[in-house]
């Protein structure tokens, strides 16, 4: 089937559709659930709820965009929501940006597992900005209205995810 016609199979409760669509894109959208949550079953909770919101919003889906991209924004809303829940610890700030000397090559000498184990450990408010800024895309402004924290606090939390990040990268001795 093309992507147009699993939306509209999905638009119609069609099952089959439905599996196709799942089968196609959960893998994927399981990393990103991976990315926010360490305990895999809970990240895989998180997936199964948010192909859920998918199915039941699909309509919502106006085609412009990626349709892989309206997905994905789904699953991360998913996975905020959950994390909301939980007991995120975010360092306020006084909106003084920390500067970090962060290396993006130093990515290339990791294997993926390597850098998902030193994000799992980052504290989690560095890691769930971390994910949505330097992973997702989001700007410090999207991420202070998703996470209702300042913009300033934002931007101290991805620094010194980094900075942690740095930090172990060069204790691994891959910088």
């Amino acid at each position: 089937m093309t992507e147009a016609q699993l939306i509209l199979g999905c638009r119609q409760n069609d099952v089959l559709a439905q599996k196709e669509l799942y089968n196609c894109y959960a893998p994927k959208m399981m990393g990103v659930c991976a990315r926010y949550f360490a305990n895999r079953h809970l990240a895989q909770d998180v997936l199964q709820e948010g192909m859920l919101k998918v199915f039941k919003n699909i309509s919502q889906y106006n085609g412009k965009g990626s349709f892989e991209g309206w997905i994905r924004r789904v699953v991360v809303n998913t996975a905020l929501a959950e994390l909301r829940k939980s007991s995120i610890h975010f360092e306020i700030t006084d909106g003084i940006e920390i500067e970090s000397n962060w290396q993006n090559n130093a990515l290339q000498n990791l294997k993926v597992q390597d850098l998902l184990k030193m994000i799992h450990s980052l504290p989690g408010g560095f890691r769930v900005v971390f994910n949505l800024y330097a992973i997702e895309g989001y700007s410090h402004k999207e991420i202070a209205i998703q996470l209702g924290i300042s913009e300033g606090t934002s931007k101290s939390q991805l620094s010194r995810a980094r900075r942690q990040l740095q930090e172990m990268i060069k204790k691994e001795g891959l910088l």
